[in-house]
């Protein structure tokens, strides 16, 4: 994903600022992974299958959002992408890394 600051169209970036990625579920998030934004923005987040994915699950697309920070304080909550479907990665991602982009989101800063 990558990350716009609201009013300069810049990217979100610098050690002040951390994202966090969840999945969705009914009882407890799985959280992810987190990431600090690189030079244009962008956070990236290492995980497999199993991290969000259980055999007792009724639902097996995973529904992510993620939360920044700003000095540790929450800046912004992104709504939940419901029902994700990796089918076209799973394959690819499980064995060899693939990159999935949950787009750009402007972010206001302030």
């Amino acid at each position: 994903m990558r990350l716009i600051r609201k009013g300069d169209d810049e990217p979100v970036t610098g050690n002040e600022y951390s994202v966090r990625l969840y999945d969705s579920d009914i009882f407890n998030d799985d959280f992810l992974g987190e990431s600090a934004p690189d030079e244009e923005g962008v956070a990236k987040f290492l995980f497999s299958k199993g991290d969000f994915s259980r055999p007792v699950d009724l639902d097996s697309k995973p529904d992510f959002y993620f939360v920044v920070y700003k000095n540790k304080e929450e800046i912004f909550k992104s709504k939940v992408m419901s029902n994700l479907d990796l089918s076209n990665f799973e394959e690819f991602v499980m064995k060899e890394g693939e990159v999935i982009d949950l787009g750009t989101f402007l972010i206001d800063t302030n």
